[in-house]
């Protein structure tokens, strides 16, 4: 039987990657050492290094000025090095969810951090429209893609203050125009490498004006002037990404990714749309294209365990949703084929019609 992981993180990835990286694992390059254990400085490791940065500014066609930076602690790090490095009085927060709200958190240990709006009130099932951005704001930050509650920004913001986002779990789904950000950052673990590397895409121009001393791990400008090499990076994720981004270029780049996975969700949102027992959380218009929640309607509550079980046994693996507002969540991030969402859909169709027979 064969096993679809719709988890949400650490979550699937292509399988070339995982092959490629498993290779690397006992032989890198044909070196007859491990990637686990050359120096991060050798040649053959600066090469990976330099493809990564090549690739990610190619497939987000990211503009001059703006540097790519490799890092460690996640992008829970980046709730604090944002504020940082960027924020000199006052940051500017969007709320739509557990991370953002964890990242306007940290920001209020520097200084004033304002939540412009927030869709608390409903569990975070929609993402507000009608607010003001501080144009005295140091930056606006928002989380792109919620993924425990299953909304997502559709579009590139226009913002009068730079704008700041953790694109952690949507990062390489769609074409994005980077001149309207002045910071991206993120975990690799939805749609790039495993945990344990993060990404920072930073307009140069934008560091070095806080007042205040900033440690030299916590300095954007030391890994950018040190290629992310400042410390020993973690190499396993960083060569896993190189193998995602590769991937991802000889598919046609985000553009093409971008219509799979609008295809992808499409087929699910429609199947749950349309089912008698199963509705889905989030609002319409703001679903999210990678993170898919969804419930059983009021009468069939009491089925959720049993539906569950029987998803699992299908080969559905990872659907139960986030423990703080339960049901079901089918993460398909890029690298879920079409086909692992509709074997999904089947089962979906399969465990309704026992029930309604």
């Amino acid at each position: 039987m064969k096993i679809y992981n719709f988890s949400a993180g650490p979550s699937i990835l292509p399988q070339v990657t995982i092959e490629k990286t498993a290779e690397a694992v006992k032989n890198f390059n044909g070196i007859g050492l491990s990637v686990l254990e050359i120096s991060h400085r050798s040649k053959d490791f600066q090469a990976v290094m330099d493809e990564v940065d090549a690739l990610f500014k190619e497939l987000l066609n990211i503009p001059e000025g703006y540097s790519v930076l490799l890092l460690g602690g996640g992008a829970s790090m980046q709730f604090c090095m944002v504020p940082y490095n960027l924020m000199e009085k006052k940051s500017a927060y969007l709320n739509t969810g557990t991370w953002a709200s964890k990242a306007l958190k940290e920001a209020k240990l520097f200084g004033e951090a304002v939540e412009v709006a927030s869709s608390k009130d409903t569990l975070f099932n929609y993402i507000p429209k009608d607010y003001v951005i501080p144009t005295d704001a140091d930056y606006f930050h928002v989380t792109t893609n919620n993924t425990i509650y299953g909304t997502q920004l559709h579009e590139d913001l226009d913002s009068p203050v730079p704008l700041v986002a953790d694109m952690s779990s949507d990062i390489f789904s769609r074409p994005i125009d980077i001149s309207k950000y002045a910071l991206i950052y993120g975990g690799a673990q939805k749609n790039l490498a495993p945990a344990g590397v993060a990404f920072v895409i930073v307009k140069d121009e934008l560091l070095g004006k806080v007042s205040r001393p900033i440690p030299s791990m916590l300095d954007y400008r030391t890994h950018i002037k040190d290629g992310s090499m400042f410390n020993t990076p973690p190499v396993l994720p960083i060569y896993s990404a190189m193998h995602t981004l590769r991937w991802l270029k000889e598919l046609g780049g985000l553009s093409v990714m971008q219509k799979m996975n609008e295809e992808k969700a499409a087929i699910l949102y429609d199947a749950i749309d349309n089912s008698s027992i199963f509705e889905g959380t989030a609002a319409k218009e703001d679903r999210s294209l990678m993170n898919v929640c969804f419930v059983m309607k009021d009468k069939y509550k009491d089925l959720e365990p049993e539906f569950l079980k029987f998803a699992t046994e299908k080969g559905m693996s990872g659907i139960k949703g986030h423990r703080s507002i339960g049901g079901f969540r089918a993460s398909i991030y890029n690298a879920m084929p079409k086909e692992g969402v509709q074997a999904l859909v089947d089962c979906m169709n399969e465990f309704e019609k026992k029930q309604l027979d």
